[in-house]
Order: C-alpha cells, then sequence, then structure tokens
C-alpha cells in the first residue's frame, strides 16, 4: 500500500513539475515574441505616428487610416456576428428538443469553424463584391468578417448559457414568467459575462484578419478616411502585410511593419482587458 502512495505521489509531483515548466514556458515565448516586437518597432512609435497618413511611399507618415479601417470593420462585422450569433446559441440552448436536429445543427456550425479564413475571403468576394456588386468596400468586408465570427459567437454564447442552472429556469416559469422571460431577465443576464468574452474574442479575430479583407475590403493606401460603408480601407493587418511582402522598400519601412504591430497587438489587448473590467464588474454587480 505503501508503495501505490509512493508511485501515486510522485506520479502527481511529477505531472505538476511538467505543467509549470510548460505554463512558465508558454509565458516565456509569448513575452519573447513581445518584446522582439517592441525592440523592432518602439522607433517608429509617436503621436504622429498614430493621427498621420502614410507618404513618401510608405516609408515615412503614420498609420491613421489604417487605425480607422481596422475600427471600422471591427464595428461592422460584429453588427453582423453578435446578434445573429447570440440569437443562434439562445435557439441552440432554449428551444431545440430534437436530438438529430441539434446535432446536426452543432455539425454545421464546427464545420463552419474550421474552414480557413481565405476561403471566407474568396466567398465575401465572391458574393458580395461581385454578385451583390458591393465593390470592395467596408460593408463587404464587415459582412465577410462577420460570417466568419459566426462560430465563435455561436459557440461562447452557447457555452456561456449552458452554465446557467436549470433551477433558475425552473423558478422563473414556476412563478408564471414565459420561456422568452425567463430568457433575457434570467438566462442572458446570468451569462452576459461569458457572452462578453465571446464577443471581445471576435472583435479582436476581426481586428487581425488578414485574408479575408484582402478580397474584400482592403486598400494598399488610401488619402483619405472612409466616408461611406461602400468606401475601400486600409487596415492594420493588410497594412503590415503590405509593407513586409510587397513593398518596394521593406528594410526601410521594418520600423514602420513592426510599429503598426505593436499598434494592433495594443489594440486587441485592449479589447480583451475591457472585457475583462466589464466582466468584473457585471460579476460584481450581481453578486452586491
Amino acid at each position: 500500500m505503501a508503495t501505490l502512495q509512493q508511485k501515486a505521489k510522485y506520479y502527481e509531483t511529477s505531472s505538476f513539475v511538467i505543467i509549470t515548466i510548460l505554463s512558465y514556458a508558454i509565458i516565456g515565448f509569448l513575452l519573447f515574441v513581445l518584446g522582439y516586437i517592441f525592440l523592432q518597432g518602439y522607433k517608429a512609435l509617436s503621436w504622429d505616428f498614430i493621427v498621420s497618413f502614410p507618404k513618401n511611399e510608405m516609408r515615412e507618415g503614420g498609420i491613421f487610416p489604417a487605425i480607422i479601417g481596422t475600427l471600422y470593420l471591427m464595428v461592422g462585422s460584429s453588427l453582423v456576428s453578435v446578434p445573429i450569433g447570440i440569437m443562434t446559441a439562445i435557439y441552440l440552448t432554449e428551444y431545440v428538443e430534437n436530438v438529430t436536429v441539434l446535432n446536426f445543427i452543432r455539425l454545421g456550425i464546427n464545420n463552419l469553424a474550421g474552414v480557413p479564413s481565405v476561403v471566407f475571403g474568396l466567398f465575401g468576394m465572391s458574393v458580395f463584391v461581385i454578385f451583390l456588386d458591393f465593390g470592395s468596400s467596408i460593408i463587404a468586408g464587415s459582412l465577410t468578417l462577420g460570417i466568419l465570427n459566426l462560430p465563435l459567437v455561436i459557440r461562447s454564447t452557447e457555452e456561456a448559457l449552458l452554465t446557467v442552472p436549470i433551477s433558475y429556469r425552473e423558478a422563473s416559469l414556476s412563478l408564471g414568467a414565459t420561456r422568452w422571460q425567463t430568457i433575457y431577465k434570467i438566462v442572458v443576464p446570468t451569462a452576459l459575462p461569458g457572452i462578453l468574452t465571446g464577443i471581445m474574442l471576435s472583435l479582436g479575430r476581426a481586428a487581425g484578419e488578414t485574408a479575408p479583407i484582402m478580397f474584400t475590403c482592403a486598400t494598399f493606401y488610401t488619402p483619405f478616411v472612409p466616408d461611406s460603408l461602400f468606401s475601400e480601407v486600409m487596415a492594420l493587418p493588410y497594412h503590415i502585410y503590405v509593407l513586409a511582402t510587397a513593398g518596394t522598400h521593406i528594410e526601410a519601412t521594418r520600423p514602420i511593419q513592426y510599429g503598426t504591430a505593436i499598434v494592433l497587438i495594443v489594440l486587441v489587448l485592449g479589447l480583451n482587458l475591457a472585457g475583462m473590467i466589464m466582466r468584473y464588474s457585471y460579476r460584481k454587480k450581481l453578486k452586491g
């Protein structure tokens, strides 16, 4: 018996050590990547870099149009993916009773999540840019990114709704509330922190995708901030891609490439931080 206990203790200790080492290794690798990007691009960072337009064949100036374009695409994609994704998740968790139908829909969502982003870009170009004649525009890019983010919003919302105890629903229904009243007054508010997590992740993904916007809305350079849904836009990820691969002065623009990457990383991390603050505040409000 003592030998078995010693073996179990040994395996437990060994597993803990391995998991701890791997966890710190991941954190270390992340810090290494972030540090490398910062060291390569911090010299380009300035207020002028944030608020000015590119100039001199992209070797000077700033990335203001790319920042604005990225924000437009994030907002546009969320207007597509968030309402549809949340309502779909509510339907799957609260209304579908046929297991076969439920599994079929979930299979389709999982397959959609596994489709490469470049395929979404080709779909968006074929349907929104050409067939619907939106042209290369914000609306075409937003619709494409919205469809791309749908599986993420649906799955995260569904998981959040499933964490709400059944007793909450039963108590609400027993007091005379309808199913829909129970959902939007009890279930959704309780699951809101998890739903916000999915929304923030989808916004971050929309900010960082290159392939979908390459085919639907992104332009190498524009001297103006977009003024309509049918305007082309610059975007941070596409700006980085062009400077790193298709520019005529790749080495000269290296600091701008990494400076743009820093801005994009800060934008995504800022979204995640905002989501954490919102979740914490809401949970504190619920407990209070």
